[in-house]
Order: C-alpha cells, then structure tokens, then sequence
C-alpha cells in the first residue's frame, strides 16, 4: 500500500491511498465468507457456497462492495500512521478508482491534530504566589479542631444560626400527608442548608416544642413539586468548645503543649501551600502557553460538539447559550491539543501502574471502591479517554521541570522537592 497526504488546512488533512490488489485479496475472502453465510441457494449450506456461485446470484460487484466497507479502516489507519498524522472527528472517504485484479485507490478528507510549534521550556519564567502561613491562618486550623471535640448541651434558648436541633418533620400536599414524608428526631446544624430549602427560615426564632410550617420544593417523595413541610423543635443545644491551652494540645493531638500544636499547624500548613505553589506553576504555564502560542482550530468538530451538547440539552436555538458552549469548546479543545502535542514531543508513555494509580485516585473522587470505578469505566469505553488524561499530567509535569518559577519575593520554587518521593525497592 502507497499512502500520500496533502495539507489542505493546519487542521484538515486528504489522505490519497493505493492498494494493490493481492493486498485486497485477504478481505475479498472475508467478503464471500460473510455473503455465503447470508444467501440461502438450494442445494448448498450457509457457510459452504461456492465463490463462482455468489458471483452468479449477488454479483462480484457486492463482493468487492462488502470487501471494502470492511477494508478501509484498516488501510485508513495504517495511511494515518505511516503519515504521521493524528485523526480526529468522522473522516470522509472517496472511492476514487477500482479496477478489479488490478488496483484500488482512495481518498479521505478528516480533521487532525495541528502542528503546534512549543517554546523552550528552559527559557520560560513562572511567578507563583509567596508561601505565607499566618496567625489567622494557624487560629482558623486550631479552631477546626476545637470543633471537633466540641461537645453539644442542651439549652433553653430560641433557635440561632450555629445551633443544633433536633426536629420532627411531617410533609403533606394539599392537606394530605405524603408517604414518606414523615421524619423523627432528626439532628441539624442551623443554617448549614443541608436539608430541606425553607428550613433554617422556618426554625430560625423558635423554642422547643414550637412548630411551623412552611412551602418547599418536595425531594423524592413528589418530586418537582411543592408541598408543605411542618416542623416541630424538640430540642435546641449548643456546641461547647474546650478552651485554647495545652489539656486541649493533649486531646487534639500527640503533643503535649499548645505551642507545639501551633508549630506543627504551621509546618502543615506551610507544606500545603507550597503544593499549591506547585498546582499554581502548572495552571500558569498553560495560560502562557494558550496565550502565546498559536493553535489552531478545526471549525467542524467545534460545530459539532456544539450541536451535540446543545441538543442533549434541548437548547439548539438559544443564540446565548450557544455562544456560552461553543467558548467552552473552544477552551477545552485549544487545551487538550496543547497538551497532546506536549505529549507527542515528550514522547511520553503511560504504563500500567501509572494508569491504575490514577483510576484509584479518581475512584475516590466519584466517591467509589476501584474494582467499582475500573469497572464502570471499561464498560463505558473511556479507558483510552484516562490514559490521554495521565498522558497529559505526566508531560505537563515533565517540562514544568525546566521552567523556571520563583515566588514572587524572587525566590526560587524547587518543584521537584514537593514531588511525592517513591519508596525504594527492597533487595531480596
């Protein structure tokens, strides 16, 4: 098979393919195999027809056909390959020649991944925010942890926001209550909005005992729909702080003076904005590299996505939400060809611990076990979407290792020192 390609824009490409015939030999075969399985002749099973006889009753014209519908990825992908062009969108093909024994040729016209011409990573600077751990800061983490080893007492006041409550709840619809809708003794955070829309309105003012009802959207048991919701206080506690001293260094934690509690915080917290320092670098070199960088952009597959996100949503003729998506388009596919060419230059590769280390990270974040999420990802055939994604970080982490980023009281940030250290293996 000869392949040529001939740049039609930085973002469309027209593969020209000849095949010579003997290598179209193997899917003609595949072809009569297929057909002898579909046609019913007398005299003959399915499977075991003679070629010379689908010839006669189908034509060789629907063999050669069926033997190159089935054909063409294979030689479409191999052209793609040996070109070095990456595909991207539904490619259009054109039956330009087919001479039988002799020769098959054809085009295809499909939208590709642009070159795009990187910087020298070494020469570019990066400015990061300073690393700066205050009072406030190390006062909010200590009174997170007064918190947590609050204990609630009961009090006679009337409901504030920061209270706690336990609440009887009835939901009714037209005077008539709703199956389900009835919910006993329930505890709650005033003013956290982490129940029923109305709610901290409706109890905010009360006592225990008083009650009061109120409108709201109803959630699974009506759902769509407004109802009403009574609710009664059955009782209102605070939460009592245990003061600020060393006993409450000693409860909180392993150490046994306050002031060693604060200089861990700071320590802690020190190293957690310099992980940010590191998530800030990379955020801004992408804006850089968008910002200055030229990459083109295929217009019909922007179109496309468009479209298709539209209609799911039903929207296609809202002018100022299409206008919303196709920015957001726009963004996402400007990113990810920056990145994939970062990849390309890297030549990065992405192995299996690689993979599965990030399947585990991101199982955590959908709230799922890994077999779970490993799962629901292969059946979705977004495996390859996820090696693209560690393909991307991994690059990206790559060649933030050249550049150069400093704080912005002009000290240098080493990047590679806040990198997770790995464990070394153990020697049999």
């Amino acid at each position: 098979m000869k392949s040529a390609v001939e740049k039609l824009s930085p973002t469309r490409v027209k593969l020209s393919i000849d095949v010579p015939f003997a290598e179209l030999s193997p899917h003609i075969d595949g072809a009569y195999k297929s057909l002898s399985e579909k046609i019913n002749i007398p005299g003959f099973r399915k499977g075991k027809v003679p070629a010379a006889m689908i010839d006669q009753r189908v034509g060789r014209a629907a063999v050669l056909d069926e033997a190159i519908n089935a054909s063409l990825p294979t030689f479409y992908s191999q052209a793609a390959k040996d070109n070095d062009v990456l595909v991207i969108g539904r490619p259009n093909v054109e039956i330009t020649e087919l001479v039988d024994n002799e020769k098959f040729s054809f085009t295809v016209e499909v939208d590709i991944r642009p070159d795009i011409k990187l910087p020298n990573f070494s020469e570019i600077k990066i400015e990061v925010d300073d690393v700066k751990v205050t009072d406030v800061d190390i006062d909010e983490q200590v009174e997170s942890l007064r918190t947590r080893f609050g204990t609630l007492k009961t009090v006679d006041k009337v409901v504030a926001k920061g209270d706690f409550v336990t609440i009887d709840l009835v939901a009714t619809k037209d005077g008539v209550e709703l199956d389900g809708g009835v919910a006993n003794d329930l505890s709650y955070e005033v003013g956290s909005a982490s129940m029923i829309d109305g709610l901290d309105e409706a109890i905010i003012g009360l006592s225990k005992d008083g009650e009061k009802s109120f409108n709201t959207a109803l959630v699974g048991m009506a759902e769509g729909e407004t109802g009403s919701v009574k609710v009664t206080v059955k009782a209102v506690k605070e939460r009592e702080l245990p003061p600020v001293d060393d006993e409450f260094a000693k409860l909180a934690s392993e150490f046994e003076t306050l002031t060693e509690l604060k200089a861990d915080l700071s320590k802690r917290l020190s190293r957690v904005k310099q992980m940010e320092q590191g998530a800030q670098a990379r955020d801004l070199l992408v804006e850089k590299l968008i910002s200055t960088i030229d990459i083109p952009l295929p217009a019909e597959i922007i179109e496309a996505e468009v479209n298709d996100h539209l209609e799911k949503e039903g929207r296609l003729e809202d002018d100022k939400h299409r206008a919303e998506v196709n920015d957001e388009v726009k963004t996402t596919i400007t990113r990810e060809f920056l990145l994939d060419s970062i990849v390309k230059a890297e030549a990065i590769a992405v192995n299996e611990s690689e993979l599965t280390e990030y399947l585990v990270r991101a199982s955590a974040r959908y709230g799922m076990t890994p077999d779970q999420f490993i799962k629901e990802v292969s059946q979705a055939g977004q495996v390859t979407t996820m090696v693209a994604e560690v393909a991307r970080a991994k690059a990206l982490a790559q060649v933030l290792g050249r550049v150069k980023v400093v704080d912005k009281s002009g000290n240098k940030v080493d990047l590679e020192a806040l990198a997770p250290k790995s464990e070394p293996e153990k020697s049999e």
